[in-house]
């Protein structure tokens, strides 16, 4: 049995969820919500959305933890210095804090109002549609990202998940 190439392992770019970086963080928010990806019987929710530019060009990923992350805590919390140097630094505790509900949700709509170029993760790193699954394994772990592009002359043709490499391991190891 020979392993399978990364072109045959991949989820088509046209069934994965993208959009332009100019896009906000609350539209990639319902894009994650809303993207159900049926491979191979199985269905899972995306965990990240591709993010290009006007020719189409990938320019990164926005995972959920980067939402997280671009719905900045500090922001919600108050300005607050945690520079070890100034002997008067104070951490928040966001248990503490009384914070209306109101004053929550008005900074949270207005975090997520940024643009996901913002919050993004850059791609620099791609696997070819030819590459076997060592190569896109190693790639994988070498990057330490869940999700490799796959490129055809260049072009984002697709996208590999650990689910499949996952999927294609316990075929080559008979685990059913």
């Amino acid at each position: 049995m020979e392993t399978k190439t990364a072109g045959e392992l991949m989820i088509p770019l046209d069934e994965y969820p993208h959009i332009p970086y100019w896009f906000t963080v609350r539209q990639a928010i319902a894009l994650i919500q809303h993207s159900e990806l049926e491979i191979g019987g199985k269905k899972s929710l995306a965990r990240a959305v591709l993010v290009f530019d006007e020719e189409y060009q990938l320019l990164g990923m926005i995972r959920r933890r980067d939402i997280i992350r671009g719905i900045d805590p500090k922001t919600i919390l108050g300005n607050y210095d945690n520079n070890p140097k100034n002997p008067f630094s104070v951490d928040i505790d966001p248990n503490l804090l009384e914070i209306s509900y109101d004053k929550l949700v008005n900074v949270l709509k207005e975090q997520a109002e940024k643009p996901v170029s913002e919050v993004m993760i850059p791609i620099e790193y791609a696997v070819e549609q030819d590459d076997h699954l060592i190569k896109i394994m190693f790639e994988m772990n070498h990057h330490n990202f869940s999700m490799i592009p796959v490129t055809k002359d260049g072009a984002v043709v697709g996208v590999i998940r650990t689910v499949e490499v996952i999927s294609e391991l316990s075929k080559i190891l008979d685990i059913s």
